[in-house]
């Protein structure tokens, strides 16, 4: 699996052993992928924890327990973490039948498809938790911090910055952030 993307720990010549799953215990689709990620056979052993839960403070004490609310986040046993689609990622090359599928998804070509799933499950996180879950999230079920967000009434935007930043592109990254802006 390739290190992580920018902002999480370098994962690089790190072996992984074994992978803490952190997902929302109240959302009805990340309970979902939770049971069928129990289901499947394991390269790598998964433990799925709720996120910003007693146990998950107690494994983690570093982590930003509020953020693992806000985008999936995994965590080796060596320290990487991983956020959004490479969380997405990790998880499928832990699974015996889905390591080629993660290969694929982590690639320039795989990227967009990685991205786009993760968008889709902020966004029905949204929808299910309703208008009550806001929090200190702002209403978004989505982090900006990697210039989108979410905002219910006027859906999915890219600002091309993360919060603080100034912008590095009028426009969405299209593999990955990877790839020339289009003539």
């Amino acid at each position: 699996m390739p290190g992580t993307d920018a902002g999480h720990r370098d994962a690089a010549g790190v072996p992984v052993h074994r992978l803490t799953v952190l997902y929302d215990a109240g959302c009805p689709l990340c309970r979902h992928l939770r049971d069928w990620l129990a289901r499947q056979r394991k390269l790598v052993p998964l433990d799925l924890v709720p996120a910003d839960s007693d146990e998950a403070r107690r494994r983690l004490p570093g982590l930003d327990h509020g953020r693992t609310l806000e985008e999936i986040t995994v965590v080796g046993d060596g320290g990487q973490v991983y956020r959004g689609p490479a969380a997405w990622i990790v998880c499928l090359w832990a699974l015996a039948g889905y390591r080629p599928t993660a290969h694929r998804l982590s690639t320039p070509a795989g990227a967009p498809l990685a991205r786009a799933a993760v968008l889709a499950a902020a966004k029905y996180r949204q929808v299910a938790r309703g208008p009550e879950w806001s929090g200190d999230r702002g209403g978004r079920a989505h982090g900006a911090h990697d210039g989108w967000s979410y905002d219910p009434a006027t859906g999915w935007t890219f600002t091309g910055r993360a919060p603080g930043q100034a912008p590095s592109s009028s426009l969405p990254p299209a593999c990955g952030g990877d790839c020339p802006a289009p003539d």
